[in-house]
């Protein structure tokens, strides 16, 4: 099903590369207004060129996501220049990957406040102004590492699984403004941060954990970010959905 987002704004986190840009040029495509926000500067200018090109209306931001304020002033900024913000997609996030007896607690604190005190930020600097016009949808990108666990990823998976539990709650908070909140939790997705993992276990070997014997794809993710934006998906809040080839089947 082909969705329409036409007159909607968008804010997707982590959107010069990977998952994030690929989320960001599906929505461009299907209509939708983009803020593009990323740590790297000059990444998240190179995908507004990219939806700019294809007709596309968007606006870079350099953000770093940890910090509050950075997160409040683009907000700010993306309701000034568009009007308003219809939908959120947290989706930046850093991982290490390391046994965990060799990290460290600065290890651990970045981690923590980037993928889940940053989804903290973002989703808190957009919601007084969502519940005001009574319409959101949050979309948080988590990781099937948090539902079931991996190793050499134990913080990280520490992280998304409280992101899940917060979307969990925070549904219950805001349905009643017709605000949703749900998860899309993708397994090991072939983009430029996996390829040192991919690398180092091998595509072929992961793969082969995975019952339909390939790993994901950015558009893979995307397309079920998409459903959960989408005015009919309305209904749907407080999920989780695996985006994992069948690797994780949690009921």
């Amino acid at each position: 099903m082909a969705y329409s987002f036409k007159d909607k704004v968008v804010i997707v986190t982590g959107a010069g590369r990977g998952i994030g840009k690929e989320i960001a040029l599906s929505f461009a495509k299907a209509g939708a207004k983009v803020a593009v926000v990323d740590i790297d500067e000059e990444s998240a200018k190179k995908t507004v060129d990219e939806i700019k090109a294809m007709g596309g209306e968007a606006a870079a931001y350099k953000v770093d996501i940890s910090d509050y304020n950075q997160v409040k002033n683009m907000v700010d900024d993306v309701v000034k220049k568009y009007g308003k913000v219809d939908i959120l997609v947290n989706n930046a996030a850093i991982w290490l990957v390391k046994p965990f007896k060799d990290t460290k607690p600065e290890d651990w604190e970045r981690e923590i406040r980037v993928n889940y005190i940053g989804t903290l930020n973002c989703t808190h600097a957009v919601l007084h102004h969502m519940m005001e016009r009574r319409y959101g949808r949050i979309i948080n990108i988590v990781s099937d590492a948090g539902r079931v666990g991996e190793p050499w990823l134990a913080n990280y998976s520490g992280t998304k699984g409280a992101i899940m539990g917060f979307s969990k709650a925070l549904a219950k908070e805001v349905g009643r403004y017709n605000i949703t909140v749900n998860c899309v939790s993708p397994g090991v997705t072939k983009t430029p941060g996996a390829e040192g993992f991919i690398k180092k276990f091998g595509e072929e070997k992961l793969a082969k954990a995975y019952p339909l014997g390939r790993l994901g794809e950015p558009k893979d993710v995307a397309n079920a970010v998409l459903f959960f934006a989408a005015d009919e998906s309305g209904y749907i809040t407080g999920q989780v959905l695996s985006v994992s080839g069948g690797y994780t089947t949690v009921g």
